[in-house]
């Protein structure tokens, strides 16, 4: 397995398959419907202008496994040390190990860029990616119960979050930024 920086040109397909099967199929994403190239070229032009890392995963053919990122949290001035993140495996791949490795990777980035928490918001019967998120040392922080319909039932989101040992030197000048 090797992480790589991804992007558009090579990787956008790959990551639109994923996503839309993460919709048709999961609670990951609380979406009903199949996202387009445009909307994926629009999230990794967001990624870049934020300054977000989009990663992924390739098996030894070149093939994406998976893919990882983080983004704003609540987007006020006052959260910049703050990111929610997201990991999603292709189905073929998924028991792999490719989420740990995708997650390990991305708390590395967040730490580099002096960030101080990572949030993941989870379906909260998601049993493998709270399992997960508990190994690599994140904590349940809070549920919101039946905040989502999708597949004929209410879902609960379940926020993960772990503190990183950073920035060196916090400010709160809104003109800063990690």
């Amino acid at each position: 397995m090797h992480i790589i920086d991804c992007q558009y040109a090579l990787h956008g397909e790959a990551i639109l398959a994923i996503f839309n099967d993460a919709i048709a199929n999961t609670t990951a994403l609380y979406e009903y419907a199949p996202r387009d190239h445009a909307r994926i070229q629009q999230w990794f032009a967001a990624k870049q202008a934020g300054n977000f890392p989009v990663i992924g995963a390739l098996d030894e053919h070149g093939q994406l496994m998976g893919f990882a990122s983080y983004g704003p949290f609540r987007g006020y001035p006052a959260n910049k040390y703050s990111v929610e993140h997201s990991v999603y495996v292709d189905q073929q791949f998924r028991g792999r190990g490719v989420a740990k490795a995708l997650m390990q990777a991305l708390l590395q980035l967040a730490q580099q860029q002096q960030l101080h928490v990572m949030v993941g918001a989870i379906d909260a019967a998601n049993g493998a990616s709270i399992g997960l998120h508990e190994t690599l040392g994140f904590s349940h922080s809070g549920t919101l119960p039946q905040v989502a319909f999708k597949f004929g039932r209410w879902l609960d989101l379940a926020f993960y979050q772990k503190l990183l040992p950073t920035p060196n030197a916090p400010c709160d000048d809104e003109q800063l930024t990690p």
